[in-house]
């Protein structure tokens, strides 16, 4: 039941993913009256399924660590990278660089997990909407007021507050309005992936360690993210000019692909596919600002990155903690200017743009077992890094010598 004419809200959440859940829950705890609008009316299905350890921290400030541990997702020490020749390098241990619990995450199933982050908000006094879409957001002199809603019966309403968050993922409510949204034409990809029951998994404690496997020549990449229920993600991720050479469905895509990856093919062997294809593309992309006057853009509704280290739902939980803080500090102000709301930006970005770096070297053909193996000492950033303690200035040591080795092989490639 949603009420339209009760007293006035404090925050509006568009979209109930985990960037919405991790503001919304965050501010009730400030004591702020927030409501969140899902469009979906149950558990909606989500890819972005392998979690990075530095979640646990977000999921910690939010109450649910506990619940997610209890439960039945699959836990993840580890990330492996395959070479497009079949060399697969060491498993990258979270652990070796803190034994703390932080450093074991989960693969999950979003639509289990997202359930789970929203019923926790709920738990805590975040008013959740189920099935009520957000047609618009209202702006009046430059100021972001509130929004325009859709519910479930098909009846239209205005919904008003001091501060709009928009977490609608790729829906970009906010974004898509003024007209903010960046592509980055670096990273022209697509993904084609699907789901496999009985599947090959690794032994002992690698069985949930996420894989990123390279097709033949470097032009392309399968994640394989072991599921519960016996269930494997397996997706494939390439530029979209190969990817789409040839009118093909995306099964005959995915197959052409798979051959192009033994690694990949070996493990799906053993299993059986369980649904059907699917597909996206164009996905990297990134919002010029983060907040202005009244509203706030988290998670995807900001900006994504790419698939490779499974960034995703990290960065949409850590944009999420950020700005609950500075929305949290505007109301002790009673300042909601986006000098305020988006005071958390430069951080964020800083970290993203880290992150950035080392997705740009994995498609330049950088292999980080080659990496480490020259330069020992930066193991220990390398895992940082993977694991998404990307906010700390110690990383960049990473830097110079990474740089060094890509110059090193654009020079080998241009005397071939």
């Amino acid at each position: 039941m949603i009420a339209k004419n009760d007293l006035p809200l404090d925050v509006i959440v568009i979209g109930g993913g985990p960037a919405g859940s991790s503001t919304a829950t965050i501010l009730a705890q400030h004591g702020l009256k927030v409501r969140l609008f899902e469009r979906e009316k149950g558990a909606r299905y989500h890819i972005g399924e392998s979690l990075m350890p530095d979640t646990y921290w977000t999921l910690r400030r939010m109450g649910v660590i506990e619940k997610i541990k209890a439960s039945v997702f699959t836990k993840k020490y580890s990330v492996q990278f395959v070479t497009d020749t079949g060399k697969e390098s060491q498993p990258f241990y979270f652990f070796e660089n803190n034994p703390h619990e932080c450093s074991q995450t989960w693969q999950v199933v979003r639509s289990e997990f997202d359930k789970m982050l929203l019923d926790n908000a709920s738990e805590l006094g975040v008013d959740v909407c189920y099935g009520c879409r957000v047609l618009d957001a209202i702006f009046e002199d430059g100021r972001c007021v509130g929004v325009k809603i859709q519910g479930p019966n098909g009846d239209q309403f205005e919904v008003r507050a001091k501060v709009v968050v928009d977490a609608s993922g790729q829906s970009l409510v906010i974004g898509n309005r003024l007209k903010i949204k960046e592509t980055d034409p670096l990273l022209k990809k697509a993904s084609i992936w699907a789901y496999f029951e009985g599947a090959t998994r690794e032994p002992g404690l690698d069985e949930g360690a996420t894989l990123v496997m390279q097709t033949e020549g470097k032009k392309g990449w399968f994640w394989y993210i072991p599921l519960h229920n016996n269930i494997v993600s397996v997706g494939v991720v390439s530029s979209i000019d190969d990817m789409f050479a040839e009118k093909l469905s995306h099964e005959e895509i995915f197959n052409r692909e798979l051959e192009r990856c033994p690694a990949a093919k070996r493990r799906v062997a053993a299993g059986k596919k369980i649904g059907g294809f699917m597909s996206t593309k164009d996905f990297s992309y990134r919002c010029s600002q983060v907040a202005g006057d009244g509203w706030v853009l988290v998670g995807d509704a900001f900006g994504f990155l790419d698939p490779i280290y499974s960034s995703g739902v990290f960065l949409a939980l850590k944009s999420g903690e950020m700005a609950a803080g500075a929305i949290a500090d505007g109301f002790l102000k009673n300042d909601f200017s986006a000098n305020q709301l988006g005071n958390w930006g430069p951080k964020f970005i800083q970290g993203m743009d880290r992150m950035k770096r080392l997705v740009y070297a994995f498609y330049e053909g950088f292999s980080f077992g080659a990496f480490i193996r020259q330069n020992p000492d930066m193991k220990r950033h390398v895992i940082d890094l993977l694991v998404g303690d990307v906010f700390k200035d110690s990383v960049d040591a990473v830097v110079n010598p990474m740089d060094l080795m890509r110059e090193e092989m654009r020079a080998m490639a241009n005397t071939m």
